[in-house]
């Protein structure tokens, strides 16, 4: 199942991308034991990624996690210079649907916990003020 999100909707906050990449995703469970996996990228933008999620283990929502691409693909066309400096800091923000099979969800949406990319100011508008 792919899914092809090109243009950015309103509640986006950047343009997101298809891209398959593999990637592994790093966490501390409830008693601090450190896990991984290994996923697959569904698409990624400049703030976030979507990761296919094949465990039978679960993250919890809103917990940290570190994500980082296979370092060979890191340097292809279309990826966020955040994922090509190595394991980049994010939140788990969105399960996707539960799998009947595992009872754990097919997919995870992360933030990447990254300083915003310095956007070009536009001249500002002049703006008429009333009292």
């Amino acid at each position: 199942m792919t899914t092809l999100h090109i243009a950015k909707s309103r509640d986006q906050r950047a343009e997101r991308r298809p891209l398959n990449l593999a990637g592994r995703v790093t966490w501390k469970d409830a008693r601090g034991t450190t896990r991984f996996a290994s996923v697959i990228t569904r698409d990624v933008s400049e703030t976030g990624i979507y990761i296919e999620w094949k465990e039978s283990t679960s993250i919890p929502m809103y917990r940290l996690v570190s994500f980082q691409i296979e370092r060979d693909v890191r340097t292809l066309e279309g990826i966020p210079p955040a994922l090509r400096s190595g394991r980049v800091l994010s939140a788990v923000y969105r399960q996707g649907k539960f799998q009947r099979s595992t009872g754990t969800p097919e997919g995870y949406g992360l933030r990447l916990l990254v300083e915003p990319s310095a956007r070009v100011k536009a001249a500002p508008e002049a703006v008429e003020a009333t009292a």
